[in-house]
């Protein structure tokens, strides 16, 4: 499987798509840490300002940015087209979490869902061809 440029894949990038995968699913446990505990009210700026400096809610988004910028490295090599559906497993982590720290409900709809989208990662993941095609802007055998 070649990335950009033809270049393979090092474990380096495989690493740096999982920190990408943790550190984005921590930053979503902390978001909503901070999303709870707030009086209602109906003035959606102070709610906002309120929600922004609570400290779950600032080491959420420093998380959240992190691992944005690990996933960044991982697409140096790995195709989007693999790395993105790849970060699914997100999806089966936060159905955990809601469940285990939040109290939320685990539907048979939502199973079928979670389902659905680990079936949708296999046959993505096996969908990619043999043979890398030319990057945009390069021709078959160089450069232009």
């Amino acid at each position: 499987m070649a990335g950009f440029g033809g270049a393979r894949p090092e474990r380096a990038h495989w690493v740096s798509l999982g920190v990408a995968i943790v550190a984005s699913q921590i930053g979503q446990v902390l978001l909503k840490l901070g999303a709870t505990g707030l009086p209602p009210t109906t003035a959606v700026l102070d709610s906002l300002l309120a929600q922004i400096l609570r400290w779950e809610t600032l080491v959420g988004l420093g998380f959240y940015a992190s691992g944005t910028l690990f996933y960044v490295v991982a697409l140096r090599r790995i195709p989007m087209s693999v790395a993105l559906p790849c970060t699914a497993v997100s999806y089966i982590a936060a159905t955990v979490f809601g469940i285990a720290l939040f109290q939320e409900a685990l539907t048979m709809l939502k199973v079928i869902g979670l389902l659905m989208v680990c079936l949708g990662v296999i046959i993505l993941a096996d969908s990619e061809p043999a043979e890398p095609r030319p990057v945009v802007g390069e021709v078959a055998g160089g450069r232009r």
